[in-house]
């Protein structure tokens, strides 16, 4: 088999459509695709498949991507939306060629409007939704006609240029096409084009009283932008025949719409409604909450954008919508942070340890690797004292013989110091907790000079207490119980909202040189996984936000 076989097998199915249209030097060759998000809300995982297939697409074949706000509805619509988009697409890595609004189209559109109008294929219709829904009939049932479908194209003109000047109240009228009221496609029923509405628009400000329907907007932007080809969710299939119902009947620009399933992953939503209701409810603590499936709120948790992208890209391109595991995002999480994130120490559930012979007031630095998978980020020296935390799950009174921590009589080496040898503890009399650990220390053991001859099994992290830090860690954990909480027909899905998502771990303590990391830094804590600086730290206290723990550890949960 030649290697040039192997290739074309590999090529997804847009690739294979790309290539083919190349080949036959449709648009001389070119390729123009668009990312163009609805400004209504933050960019969500569904959105970054999305971005990464457009910009791929265009950047494979040497083509180009603009990207463009749908924004034809005012009401839910502002530029604080604009922004975000802006700023997380180019975050995950990528630049549009073309910055555009399908509001930049408002009059074009209009004119097109007209032209159907004109060929008889429009017109303005008095009747309610409710009437307009009842006439569209039932999939297996025709539509019945309007009684207003056969007015004169000089009264729909007439009756169209009075309701952009402002002259009727919202609901009161609309645009129709004229297609086919008995088509088993429901969206050629006659679809809406216009609607009235009196509101503001972020950019237009109040120069519009109607706005087009998204059907009716989107598709012509994309021929006024020439967008060869045009890529969308595998839900919008249905709306094609309309699509190039339009253009056909416009004589336009025929860009072509291509479908592919949307990014589904398991213990995830990706609907705006339903991620609005979160917030507007208080059940997060906003868009960006770490939780959230928002790029902003992935962002904040720590998340990658190249771990993010790499996710989207090893999901691949499918023409069936399918569920995503989100171990598979975890795990590109992990994959990019264990290259790049230093090694720190910080001891969530903190036990007091006193090293009994080490002299009091003694300080060493102890040097210490940053990252073992990268030595170009160097070293930093750690403060090692008499008197440390460890962990509290990392001490046991009575141990069981696979258990390589540290318990009475037994050794354990402190990470990058010393091997220390328990030798007593404290305990509450009353609750039995234990309070203090009384260990010694091999002098002559110290990490990378050891000369005591001494075994120790387990290694411990650790941070020295006169200089340790106080810390608030926020442990998140998966918004959502079931991997598909949306898929039940007969429960809501705020009934799988994981209420133990976040836990708030407000007195831990980690290394000094953590005091001024910056907002947005990720970090390994040795053991326990990959933390991230939330934007509400302060000057007194750190927030760390849990990122991905080091292993995958739901699945043995479950």
């Amino acid at each position: 088999m030649s290697t040039e076989k192997v290739e074309e097998k590999s090529l997804n199915f847009i690739e294979q459509i790309v290539e083919e249209d190349i080949k036959n030097g449709k648009h001389g060759g070119a390729v123009q695709t668009r990312f163009p998000p609805e400004p209504n809300g933050y960019l969500h995982i569904g959105h970054a498949k999305a971005i990464t297939v457009s910009f791929g697409i265009a950047q494979k074949y040497n083509g180009k991507c603009n990207l463009r706000f749908d924004d034809t509805n005012p009401t839910t619509e502002s530029t604080e939306y604009v922004d975000n988009i802006k700023n997380d697409v180019k975050w995950l890595g990528f630049d549009w060629d073309g910055e555009f609004f399908a509001s930049d189209y408002f009059d074009q559109l209009y004119a097109f409007a007209v032209d159907l109008i004109k060929k008889g294929l429009a017109y303005v219709d008095d009747s309610s939704s409710e009437e307009i829904a009842e006439m569209k009939g039932k999939p297996n049932k025709p539509g019945v006609e309007s009684p207003y479908r056969n007015r004169s194209i000089e009264e729909n003109l007439d009756l169209f240029e009075r309701m952009k000047n402002g002259e009727f109240p919202d609901g009161s009228r609309v645009l129709r096409a004229k297609v086919d009221m008995t088509s088993p496609n429901m969206h050629m029923r006659d679809p809406l084009l216009y609607r009235i509405k009196h509101e503001h628009h972020h950019r237009t400000g109040d120069d519009w009283s109607i706005y087009p329907m998204y059907d009716f907007a989107h598709g012509q932007s994309d021929s006024i932008e020439e967008v060869t080809h045009s890529l969308c969710s595998l839900e919008f299939i249905h709306h094609r025949p309309l699509y190039n119902w339009f253009i056909e009947k416009l004589e336009i620009f025929p860009s072509r719409q291509i479908e592919f399933a949307r990014m589904n992953v398991s213990y995830m939503i990706t609907s705006k409604r339903k991620l609005l209701k979160l917030v507007n409810e208080g059940h997060v603590s906003g868009w960006d909450d770490p939780r959230m499936p928002t790029i902003a709120g992935m962002r904040r948790r720590g998340y990658p954008a190249e771990g993010i992208v790499n996710f989207c890209n090893r999901a691949g391109v499918a023409k069936r919508d399918n569920l995503i595991e989100i171990g598979l995002l975890e795990f590109s999480v992990r994959e990019i942070l264990n290259k790049t994130t230093p090694r720190v120490m910080g001891v969530l559930n903190p036990l007091k340890l006193i090293i009994t012979n080490y002299p009091e007031g003694q300080t060493e630095e102890m040097e210490t690797i940053n990252n073992p998978e990268d030595e170009s980020q160097g070293s930093r020296n750690i403060p090692f004292s008499r008197e440390l935390y460890i962990e509290r799950e990392d001490f046991m009174e009575d141990p069981p013989r696979k258990f390589f921590r540290l318990g009475p009589e037994r050794n354990v080496r402190l990470k990058g110091a010393y091997i220390i040898h328990c030798e007593d503890y404290k305990k509450d009399p009353e609750t039995g907790e234990i309070l203090e650990v009384y260990c010694t220390y091999y002098p002559d053991s110290r990490s990378g000079q050891d000369t005591s001859g001494v075994k120790a099994k387990g290694t411990l992290h650790w941070v020295s207490i006169p200089h340790a830090i106080e810390a608030e860690i926020r442990m998140y954990d998966r918004l959502f119980t079931d991997e598909a909480p949306t898929s039940h027909e007969d429960k809501d899905y705020l009934e799988f909202f994981n209420k133990d998502s976040l836990k708030i771990i407000e007195k831990a303590y980690v290394e000094p040189s953590l005091k001024t990391v910056e907002v947005g830094r990720t970090l390994q804590f040795m053991r326990k996984g990959y933390f991230c600086v939330d934007p509400d730290s302060n000057e007194d206290k750190p927030v760390f936000n849990l990122t991905v723990s080091l292993k995958d550890s739901w699945k043995k949960r479950k």
